[in-house]
């Protein structure tokens, strides 16, 4: 699988932008400061660079672990003791980088060095010919040494023009086989560390949605919705970006109707923890060069 210049450019030019913007927005990440003014001030600094989110930054707090971003008029704070999970993607052109880590406000050290080395221990292993079952066997075994479970049903993704989940599929635990990693691949792999169950589930709470349908609607709040989703071309939009008022109704009819598809804030058990790791490679013939690292 042989990449174009001017794609694998757009990748390492996507890469590089989301490295730096991580390491800003997650130094806005102090105790007391408000989450939506450092989401804001994170999704600006992306735009500034002439870029364009690939989607709204997540922001997790403790046992959430995806999906999760700021509310309109959120007065959420991060206190002391809080366990952030800080994931942005940045898009040049369809062309995406996905990179997350944790930033630790109490004294969870040892659980965000865990999806760390798992994550690192992942990317040591890729080349062409390994399975995504081997690097799962990988991150799982570098997470559980260290006490803590996987989660296992959150997995890394392939990333493809426009195409934020596509193939293949890294998954965080072992598993016979899946897809054979090819040169040429672009993926993500984010391993998440928990002291909880080892599984997410879904919360109530809806922040982020995705255009999945390009069938027309007549409700004007369901319209002004489509205006802010339409020119994000399959790629996830905030609730927060829509301007307006009864953007919830508009939100519900389009998600009835099928042309939209929601994504609840994900999470463990009440009171435990999970830490993120992530970065987005592209497979070369003897290994992989890490875009955001």
């Amino acid at each position: 699988m042989i990449m174009d210049d001017v794609v694998y450019d757009a990748y390492r030019e996507a890469g590089a932008l989301a490295r730096r913007v991580l390491r800003r927005g997650a130094g806005l990440v102090k105790e007391g400061a408000g989450l939506l003014e450092m989401v804001e001030a994170t999704e600006a600094m992306v735009t500034e660079e002439g870029a364009l989110l690939a989607f709204p930054l997540n922001v997790s707090f403790n046992e959430a672990a995806a999906h999760d971003t700021a509310m309109p008029g959120d007065e959420r704070t991060f206190a002391r003791g809080d366990l952030v999970k800080v994931d942005l993607g940045v898009q040049i052109d369809g062309y995406i980088a996905d990179t997350a880590m944790t930033v630790d406000l109490g004294d969870h050290a040892p659980l965000v060095e865990a999806s760390r080395a798992a994550l690192e221990a992942a990317i040591a292993a890729v080349r062409p010919g390994v399975t995504a079952g081997e690097l799962g066997a990988a991150i799982q075994a570098a997470i559980e040494e260290r006490g803590y479970k996987p989660v296992a049903n959150l997995t890394g993704h392939g990333l493809d023009r426009y195409n934020l989940h596509g193939k293949p599929t890294i998954p965080n635990v072992a598993m016979s086989g899946g897809a054979v990693i090819e040169e040429g691949m672009v993926f993500a792999i984010e391993p998440f560390a928990t002291t909880g169950s080892g599984k997410v589930v879904e919360a109530a709470r809806v922040e982020i949605y995705r255009q999945v349908a390009a069938r027309p609607a007549r409700l004007p709040s369901a319209k002004r919705v489509l205006e802010t989703a339409r020119p994000r071309r399959g790629l996830p939009f905030a609730r927060r970006w829509v301007p307006g008022d009864k953007v919830e109704i508009g939100l519900a009819t389009l998600v009835r109707t099928g042309i939209l598809h929601p994504f609840p804030v994900l999470h463990d058990v009440p009171g435990s923890f999970v830490s993120q790791a992530e970065h987005t490679l592209i497979v070369t013939a003897d290994g992989c060069e890490v875009t955001t690292r």
